[in-house]
């Protein structure tokens, strides 16, 4: 007797998208930030930190860098895993605990820990990629004030346009595989792989939203990096608070 193949999983379904929506979930994280701002204080001030010792790294050990960059790469989402359990708990009329938030990725370690490998690797393969074209362009890898003139310097234009694209197309694709991963497991018995799929077919299915929600993201963020990361305080809980509307507007339940 032939046995009868098991169905195919379902994909998950997503809602369609306007433009006016990635505005909403700014106003929704900033909403969320003023009724719980003891917890996204301390989330932003972590982020700080975070900046701050990149740039005293970069500055004094650039050697070091890359090392420092991958930790906190396996750090961010954690800290983030926070900030969408108190939107979580907001949204659903309870009031948010601060020590929950710190352990709110206890119960999904293992396919957290999987995505941040994933996001550890093409971390890797961003700054190496960057390696290779400073080592092509120059004579060995120019210190903090050497870099940033060869970036600013009309005649390095080559360099500068390779630099762009090639941090532009990581980018991008960090962005795709994340943008609703990580609040989807931690919301949802799901598995890193499924999760990072649907961020991705959410992309590539609503590209110019989500490209609006991306570019919004990284203009606040970089506005708010100017004066030596101190707007990172406010900014990143209310982007991480955002991002959580995000995916329960992006992905129907």
């Amino acid at each position: 007797m032939t046995a009868t193949p098991a169905p195919p999983t379902p994909a998950v379904a997503l809602r369609p998208l306007g433009f006016a929506d990635p505005l909403r979930w700014l106003a929704l994280g900033w909403a969320d930030f003023r009724r719980a701002p003891t917890i996204g204080l301390f989330y932003g001030g972590c982020f700080t930190v975070m900046g701050w010792a990149l740039m005293r790294v970069y500055e004094h050990a650039p050697a070091y860098l890359l090392a420092l960059s991958a930790g906190f790469l396996l750090v961010a989402p954690f800290l983030c895993l926070g900030l969408y359990h108190v939107s979580r708990e907001l949204q659903a009329g309870r009031r948010p605990d601060f020590g929950a938030s710190l352990m709110a990725w206890d119960s999904r370690t293992g396919q957290l820990g999987i995505f941040a490998f994933v996001l550890l690797v093409l971390e890797m393969l961003w700054a190496r990629s960057t390696l290779v074209i400073f080592a092509v362009t120059f004579d060995g890898m120019p210190d903090f004030k050497g870099s940033l003139a060869a970036l600013f310097n009309p005649e390095n234009m080559t360099f500068i346009v390779a630099w762009i694209v090639v941090g532009a197309v990581f980018a991008t694709l960090i962005f795709s595989v994340s943008v609703v991963s990580m609040p989807m497991l931690l919301d949802r018995s799901t598995d890193a792989i499924t999760a990072a799929l649907t961020s991705l077919r959410l992309v590539l299915a609503q590209p110019p939203v989500m490209f609006f929600w991306g570019a919004l993201i990284a203009a606040v963020t970089f506005a708010a990096m100017l004066p030596w990361f101190v707007g990172l305080v406010v900014v990143a809980p209310v982007i991480g608070h955002a991002s959580w509307h995000a995916y329960r507007a992006a992905v129907a339940d």
